[in-house]
């Protein structure tokens, strides 16, 4: 075998996914019972749009995260795999829709998020708003998480969510700062976090979370650096998972970082203040999300 073989096929073993990122598909009627469900409601999911690894276990389960405003986003984010392009315009029966599946599936945990709909003058905050909505008068007592997009750093599409008080507001900084140009070409590091703390300031208090993925190249001292960011400015409940290139076009994985490795970071993260820490290669911004975002009613 020639060098350039040689370097060729070391790279390719150097990325080879790990043993700890090797899982196998749960069989279980309720995932078809959920797509069924998902297809007969003309919804979507992030689940399904970002190929989430853990989407098989999560329909087993008969839980998904709810996908809003289209299937097709105005950003071009280097690590994600949803469709980008121009979007059809919202559906106002959307909302409906989404708080009947979650009765029909029995959620007292759900979560909503969106494309980004830089395309729309607010955002598709309006839109946010109605499906919080519709699902309390759908399933009073629910608790609702939404996982939104920076609005463009405009405050009132913020405050009309935040109106419709979500116990929730997540909003995933994703990286460090250094590499966004090359993660998030279209967003601000700066005005991730200026969203954040207006949200943990406002009259609402809902539990402020965000996320980030390791595994693009950050350093250590970076992550440090953004944990710190997240705390100072509201964020208590965090996420922190494996970075999986979703295709081919899509920003290669720099590293596999190992579970030990992730554990450590959940202790530096509630040594910080951090109430509600997720970390492990597998995690994602809403697996598991109605465990990990418990709070006592009072605080929400």
């Amino acid at each position: 075998m020639d060098g350039k073989r040689m370097d060729e096929e070391t790279e390719r073993s150097a990325l080879r996914k790990p043993a700890w990122l090797r899982r196998g598909i749960p069989a279980d009627p309720a995932h078809a019972r959920l797509r069924s469900l998902l297809e007969g409601s003309r919804l979507h999911t992030v689940c399904q749009e970002a190929r989430c690894p853990n989407c098989e276990e999560c329909f087993a389960g008969g839980t998904a995260t709810f996908l809003i405003l289209g299937e097709v986003c105005t950003r071009r984010c280097r690590f994600c795999t949803v469709s980008q392009g121009v979007p059809a315009p919202p559906d106002p029966d959307e909302p409906q829709r989404v708080a009947e599946a979650a009765a029909k599936l029995a959620l007292d945990y759900v979560v909503v998020t969106s494309v980004t709909r830089d395309d729309l003058a607010d955002g598709g905050a309006g839109l946010f708003a109605a499906t919080i909505g519709a699902l309390k008068t759908r399933l009073p007592g629910v608790r609702i998480e939404v996982l939104i997009p920076d609005f463009r750093g405009e405050s009132e599409p913020l405050r009309t969510v935040l109106a419709a008080r979500p116990d929730c507001l997540n909003h995933n900084l994703e990286t460090v700062a250094r590499l966004y140009p090359a993660v998030r070409p279209q967003a601000q590091y700066a005005r991730s976090l200026a969203l954040l703390q207006s949200a943990a300031a406002s009259a609402a208090k809902p539990l402020v979370k965000s996320g980030m993925m390791l595994g693009l190249g950050e350093r250590a001292v970076e992550v440090e650096a953004a944990l710190g960011d997240l705390f100072a400015a509201g964020c208590r409940s965090l996420t922190l998972g494996q970075y999986l290139q979703p295709n081919r076009a899509a920003l290669p994985v720099d590293r596999f970082v190992p579970p030990e490795e992730f554990d450590c970071w959940r202790e530096k993260a509630l040594a910080l203040g951090f109430e509600n820490v997720a970390s492990g290669p597998f995690v994602r911004s809403s697996y598991h999300a109605e465990a990990g975002n418990a709070r006592p009613a009072t605080s929400c």
